[in-house]
């Protein structure tokens, strides 16, 4: 597909970005172009400094089941990139699907264990495509109402870049800083969230600097 041109060492970071999103707005373009440039560490940034200062990156907190893929699994796999699968939720979904870019932040949530909350960060590698789990029966994120020619869930690579400390719900809390973040609300069970760049960067300034 297209979008695994991004990992094609010998194409420059901009024919990388025409290749995968021929579509796009000349903006929208050299923002993929300098994303694909910064994720695959190619050596050609050539003239995008405009688009690396104008641009800003986005920012997610995605949640994973430790027994399944903790950030242990995620840095010891092939270029450190996983398939984020058994996304089930539909905005979850269309927060890959429509918002997603090459190389955002993304904060690597254990979830649904004795400690959950921050235990790495990893960023997004792209290579959006139909999630295969969702026809598997023998699957726990089988879904029997997606048809294989209507395919209702997406997945998304994501390359762990480093484990970190461990950060938990309750010192998460303690931080006026970081009240209003999505996965602190009361009722939040979204497995993906978007994290606001002051969030961002207060968490790698404050708790994991």
């Amino acid at each position: 597909s297209p979008a695994k041109s991004l990992y094609r060492p010998h194409l420059s970071a901009c024919e990388l970005a025409l290749l995968a999103f021929p579509h796009r707005a000349r903006a929208k373009v050299c923002r993929f172009c300098w994303q694909a440039f910064f994720v695959a560490a190619q050596s050609d940034s050539r003239s995008h400094t405009l688009c690396m200062t104008e641009l800003s990156p986005q920012y997610w907190l995605m949640k994973n089941e430790p027994d399944e893929y903790s950030i242990d699994h995620a840095l010891n796999a092939p270029n450190q990139c996983i398939a984020w699968t058994g996304v089930r939720n539909y905005q979850a979904r269309n927060f890959m699907r429509d918002q997603m870019q090459v190389g955002d932040g993304v904060l690597y949530w254990h979830s649904s264990c004795a400690e959950p909350g921050i235990h790495g960060i990893a960023r997004i590698a792209g290579n959006l495509r139909v999630d295969p789990t969702q026809f598997d029966p023998a699957d726990p994120y089988y879904d029997p109402k997606s048809p294989p020619d209507k395919p209702r869930w997406l997945l998304v690579d994501v390359q762990a870049v480093k484990k970190t400390r461990y950060v938990s719900i309750a010192e998460l809390r303690e931080h006026k800083a970081l009240e209003n973040m999505r996965v602190l609300q009361r009722g939040n069970r979204l497995s993906i969230t978007p994290v606001t760049p002051e969030e961002w960067h207060y968490i790698m300034d404050t708790l994991l600097k």
